[in-house]
């Protein structure tokens, strides 16, 4: 498992919000390259997000599901990247003063990823998901700092 924290000075309610819209999903997930579908009642356990990953001309359609929602403090997904897999992505929201302790943690469950599970494959993990936590972490910033927010 890769488990990433990043202490982002927002809300945790401010962060909150990003993670619910799942329309903005692309705009933090590192690799995501559009949203094609979000269901209405994202992120109810269930719900789902179909998107298009990749890099260049190399995509793939992901299916990312809801496994566990707990408002404002965790949520839970398994992203199905077939036939290459799937892995289970969950995000705690952590009260840290005024801001947010953001816990990441990272583990697949299926395909390849748990053959190759391991120390070379969880550091390129972390590396991944400390770009993607750096890019929630601004968009949160920027926002919170957004007159009218």
């Amino acid at each position: 498992m890769a488990r990433t924290r990043r202490l982002i000075l927002s809300s945790p309610s401010e962060v909150w919000s990003l993670l619910a819209d799942g329309r903005r999903y692309g705009e933090w997930v590192t690799g995501t390259q559009r949203v094609l579908t979000v269901d209405p009642h994202w992120p109810d356990v269930d719900a789902r997000l179909r998107v298009r990953v990749g890099a260049g001309p190399v995509t793939l359609d992901d299916t990312v599901v809801v496994r566990i929602c707990d408002p404002g403090r965790r949520l839970e997904l398994e992203a199905r990247a077939e036939p290459f897999g799937a892995a289970r992505i969950a995000m705690r929201l952590i009260p840290w003063g005024e801001h947010t302790l953001f816990v990441l943690d990272w583990h697949p469950l299926r395909g390849p990823g748990t053959r190759m599970h391991g120390l070379p494959v969880d550091y390129v993990v972390a590396i991944r998901n400390g770009m993607m936590l750096t890019k929630l972490a601004r968009i949160a910033v920027r926002e919170h700092h957004e007159p009218g927010r």
